[in-house]
């Protein structure tokens, strides 16, 4: 009996290793998957899902931010119907048809922008959608990695992070106290589920802006608090580290805390040319971390390749900007404009304050031409009526399967 029931207990550890190891993690300067094969990571960014942003909507000289395109949207339909409206956007934006279309292209992963609020205590949103996403993701063989877009109060004070103009997050204890909790009901609710590979725990923080830079210091000290709550759930899975000065500058940190560690990077508009990244993967060397370019794009199809060609020459991780957006080119698909969008456009660059209203009564798109306008954007971003940017895919390297 004695020796059946060590047994037991030793198929039982062995059960519970097998468990621990079937999650990718941090082995030296790479990732490795539960049988220690290398993950490298070729994946895209599902931006303008759970993070609104202007530009991917054509809303030059408009709103921005997340809340400033969902003041557009309550001006023009009523705050009654535009929530009905997002509700209906966020199931419709990101499907299994896109999820499906992702890794036919051959990538591997896709990295999930969030706003913090659709994952706070009481609102059980964002995790049903991940959920969602995260399901189809491993029945099509994909990695998924979460990142807080938008940090209470704000890690940027720009339009990215939906704040009031300034990076508060640093000033603001209450702030900081809710993005451990959002962190840690987030880690707990995936601590078991292997296709999450990591949590990239705050995008782009603290702008090159010379005024904003005395918060660097702040930020490791910071990420450590967010580690801490991750592990006091969930020592399993990837925590993320980006660099301040919108994820550019590796300097603000000291030598790794964690055993599973990766610190991610983000290069726009630069040469496409291994010296702009020279700094990364210096400390990929010194360190011996994995490292991730966790967001590039918004360029020509020959810049992508070159830049792409670069990243891969030199064995790093990445996932280009964005997925998906408006009458554009350089994403894998876009959708095009709705009808009277151009009119939308037109009424949101105008800046009316309260005390404009009848200058704005006077000239904004009719209550019928705006619910034409928003009902057929439900539509325009559906998988069914996207256009593929072949061009874009093939700068990414991949082919579909």
């Amino acid at each position: 009996m004695k020796k059946i029931l060590v047994w037991m207990f030793l198929a039982l550890m062995t059960a519970a290793a097998v468990g621990q190891t079937g999650f990718v993690h941090a082995d030296g300067k790479n990732l490795v998957d539960g049988h220690g094969k290398t993950v490298l990571l070729r994946g895209t960014n599902l931006g303008n899902w759970l993070v609104q942003e202007g530009y991917m909507f054509k809303l030059e000289g408009g709103p921005q931010s997340a809340r400033e395109i969902e003041a557009l949207a309550n001006d023009l339909l009523g705050p009654a119907e535009a929530e009905v409206f997002w509700h209906k956007y966020r199931r419709a934006y990101v499907t299994k048809a896109d999820i499906d279309f992702i890794a036919k292209q051959g990538f591997n992963t896709i990295r999930i922008p969030f706003h913090y609020k659709y994952f706070v205590a009481g609102n059980d949103e964002g995790l049903e959608l991940v959920d969602k996403v995260v399901e189809w993701a491993k029945a099509d063989g994909l990695y998924v990695i979460l990142d807080m877009h938008c940090a209470p109060g704000g890690q940027t004070g720009a339009n990215i992070d939906d704040s009031w103009g300034y990076p508060w997050l640093y000033e603001s204890e209450a702030s900081q106290v809710e993005a451990v909790a959002v962190w840690k009901r987030i880690a707990a609710h995936y601590k078991g589920n292997p296709t999450v590979l990591g949590y990239d725990l705050i995008n782009e923080p603290i702008p090159h802006y010379p005024q904003l830079q005395k918060y660097n210091p702040m930020l490791e000290p910071l990420l450590k608090k967010l580690v801490a709550a991750v592990r006091a759930v969930d020592t399993n899975h990837v925590v993320i580290m980006e660099g301040a000065q919108w994820d550019s500058n590796f300097k603000v940190f000291g030598a790794p805390f964690d055993k599973n560690m990766m610190y991610q990077f983000h290069k726009y508009w630069t040469s496409p040319t291994k010296d702009v990244i020279q700094e990364y993967l210096d400390y990929r060397e010194k360190y011996n971390v994995p490292i991730w370019m966790g967001e590039s794009g918004e360029n020509t199809d020959e810049w992508i390749t070159k830049f792409r060609t670069m990243l891969d020459e030199n064995g790093v991780n990445w996932t280009f900007w964005p997925y998906k957006k408006m009458d554009a080119t350089s994403s894998p698909v876009t959708f095009d404009k709705p009808v009277h969008w151009d009119a939308i456009v037109a009424y949101a660059a105008k800046h009316f304050g309260m005390g404009d209203t009848e200058k704005s009564v006077a000239v904004r798109p009719s209550v019928e031409d705006s619910r034409a306008a928003f009902a057929d954007l439900l539509e325009k971003v559906r998988f069914e009526h996207v256009h593929v940017n072949q061009g874009y895919l093939n700068a990414l390297g991949v082919a579909a399967k």
